[in-house]
């Protein structure tokens, strides 16, 4: 077996084994599991080992041993969460003074959410509900006052946990002790980020400015209820969710565009360095590097004009974020719907391609077939976490998509230009941003267009249909093969 499967089944083993973890099956369950299939290996391996089945043989060999990464896994993720809470120590259900750092740049809407790493005599993370004045920012040492409760049993609680939180605390008393005890680095980041988003408030209508605000950069905290409803039943809620998809999009968008006026290699080059650009912007939290390297898988994989390839990445992006964190692969919706929406780009579009016979040759970046074939693709790819996580889908969210989709590369640009413009002349972005403002104009009429249309919803799939359809999906992929 050659080295770049070796690497595959090894980390796709390892992967499984999380899995199997997280779902908490039991560690000796696993194992006896885990050297049954081995054994099963060994015993196919041997009784093939003659004739033209010899190198097939040899395979199973290989598959035997290297499924003991399931049980390497396993073990990982008990090891990783018991370290995890071993040194945990903070009062519950009572009333008690504590300091702590905010670690992470507060989410505001309604209120503010400040993940606080908490100081001794206390030590673990809890995330502290607040008013939205007076506010606090990343890097502030407070002093807080009120009880700190356990989060309930369910999906949410382990969402906290995937993020290191393990207490909530819901308007406690505070006083601002101190300011910048975080990094130097990623306060400047937070701040060029709220700098960016005032620049969009000052210059565009308020609907149209959050909009901007979170397909560029994630934020959502000035998205009115009713604008998040439409987003959510005309199906463009990923478009701010800064999952791999919308990325995606902006990394292919920037690469056709630079084509026309660079070398293949500069190509490259140039847009890797637009998706370190973003994820500064951004303040390089996780799931904005996580999205990034979505984004340049697929572009080394378009680079490289081989799926094989991307096979090999895709597994090996995985396993290392699953190596720094084992529970964003259980427990976090945008690295699932990630994975899948660029799977479902880079391994389902071709099958359609194929077995509708489309033709998809000498296409424009706005070019309707891409669009159609892109997000027809990772929509059915998706289709399942979305009627998981969000409660629906619409098969009308199909065309919504299409329509926005067509614009949004281009409304991304030419915000970082407005964002990039705001900083030097206020009078300029004004008139820049009337064009800009054209584009949002369209995508949030389309957005509440569609949102108010409740036809054709999918409100609910249980697990056995959602893991049938997922092998309906692979066995027309294994069929219509490029």
């Amino acid at each position: 077996m050659r080295i770049y499967d070796i690497s595959f089944y090894a980390a796709g083993f390892f992967i499984f084994g999380v899995l199997a973890a997280s779902l908490k099956l039991n560690f000796s369950i696993i194992a006896a599991a885990t050297i049954l299939i081995a054994v099963l290996f060994l015993l196919f391996g041997y009784f093939g080992k003659s004739g033209h089945a010899y190198r097939q043989a040899g395979r199973l060999f290989w598959l035997a041993s290297l499924s003991l990464f399931v049980i390497v896994g396993a073990f990982y993720y008990f090891w990783w969460n018991n370290n995890q809470i071993k040194n945990l120590n903070l009062i519950f259900n009572q009333k008690i003074n504590f300091e702590g750092v905010v670690v992470k740049n507060p989410e505001r809407g309604n209120q503010q959410k400040l993940a606080v790493e908490s100081r001794p005599p206390y030590s673990g993370r809890v995330l502290v509900k607040l008013k939205n004045y007076p506010s606090f920012n990343y890097g502030d040492l407070i002093k807080f006052e009120g009880v700190v409760q356990k989060p309930e049993d369910g999906s949410y609680a382990n969402y906290l946990a995937k993020e290191g939180i393990f207490g909530i605390v819901s308007y406690p008393k505070t006083e601002l002790i101190d300011s910048g005890h975080g990094s130097k680095i990623k306060s400047s980041l937070f701040s060029l980020k709220e700098k960016t988003i005032n620049v969009f408030q000052k210059v565009l209508p308020s609907e149209n400015a959050a909009f901007l605000a979170g397909i560029t950069l994630g934020e959502r905290a000035e998205f009115s209820k009713e604008f998040k409803e439409a987003m959510s039943k005309s199906g463009t809620t990923h478009l701010v969710a800064l999952s791999g998809y919308n990325i995606t999009i902006l990394v292919l968008a920037v690469a056709y565009v630079l084509n026309f006026f660079a070398s293949r290699r500069l190509v490259f080059w140039l847009t890797l360095l637009i998706i370190i650009g973003f994820v500064a912007m951004t303040g390089a939290e996780a799931s904005v590097v996580r999205a990034a390297i979505m984004g340049g898988i697929v572009l080394l994989a378009k680079r490289a004009n081989r799926l094989y390839s991307f096979r090999n990445a895709i597994v090996i992006a995985a396993f290392l974020m699953i190596l720094d964190n084992p529970k964003v692969l259980s427990f976090d919706a945008g690295f699932q719907l990630s994975f899948m929406a660029l799977l479902g780009i880079v391994y389902l579009q071709p099958a359609i391609q194929k077995f509708m016979k489309i033709p998809v040759e000498n296409q424009s970046v706005l070019g309707w077939k891409e669009n159609l074939l892109t997000t027809f693709s990772a929509q059915l790819a998706v289709l399942p976490l979305l009627v998981l996580y969000f409660g629906n889908f619409s098969i009308i969210s199909l065309l919504s998509n299409i329509l926005v989709l067509s614009v949004v590369p281009l409304t991304m640009a030419l915000g970082f230009v407005l964002g990039f413009i705001g900083f030097i002349s206020y009078e300029l972005s004004l008139i820049f941003g009337w064009f800009v403002n054209l584009l949002l104009s369209y995508e949030t009429f389309i957005i509440k267009f569609f949102g108010g249309l409740n036809a054709f919803q999918i409100d609910s799939m249980g697990i056995p249909l959602a893991f049938i359809y997922y092998i309906i999906l692979a066995v027309f992929i294994f069929k219509n093969e490029k």
